[in-house]
C-alpha cells in the first residue's frame, strides 16, 4: 500500500451456537495464523456487499447481516498499512465451510478456546460479546 489514504476493509463475527467463524490465513502477513473472515471492500462496492462476497468466497457461506459491531482505526493494526476496518456481525444457516480466497482453512471454535489471532481480532471477538451481554 503506498497511497496516503486509508484502505476500507471488513470483516465478520459469525457466531453458531458457541463457536465462532475463523478461517486460517493463507498469505502474509499474519500466515498460517487465525482471523475473523473478512477482506477489502472493492471500488464501487458498498461494505455490506464486500463482507458478504468475502465470507463466500473465504468460507463457502451465505452470510446475513445482523448488526454493526464496529470501526477499527489503528493506524498500526496492519503490518501492510494504514486499514480501517469495518467489522459486521453475522449469521448464516450453513454450517458446512468450503475454504477459499485467501484462507486455507475455515473453522468454528469454541469462543472461550481460541487460538492465537491475527491483527486486532481478539480485542474485536471481545467487542462483540461485550455488547452481547
Amino acid at each position: 500500500m503506498t497511497n496516503k489514504n486509508p484502505h476500507i476493509t471488513v470483516d465478520a463475527v459469525i457466531t453458531h451456537e458457541d463457536t465462532i467463524l475463523l478461517i486460517k490465513r493463507k498469505h502474509y502477513p499474519f500466515k498460517d495464523r487465525w482471523a475473523l473472515p473478512g477482506g477489502f471492500v472493492e471500488y464501487g462496492e458498498t461494505c455490506e456487499k464486500a463482507v458478504q462476497r468475502e465470507i463466500l468466497e473465504e468460507t463457502g457461506i451465505e452470510m446475513k447481516i445482523t448488526g454493526l459491531i464496529g470501526v477499527y482505526s489503528d493506524p498500526n493494526r496492519d503490518p501492510r498499512g494504514h486499514t480501517i476496518s469495518i467489522v459486521y456481525r453475522g449469521e448464516s444457516h450453513t454450517v458446512e465451510l468450503i475454504a477459499g480466497d485467501d484462507a486455507a482453512e475455515a473453522k468454528f471454535f469454541k469462543v472461550h478456546q481460541l487460538p492465537e489471532l491475527a491483527f486486532d481480532h481478539a480485542q474485536i471477538i471481545k467487542d462483540a460479546f461485550m455488547r452481547e451481554m
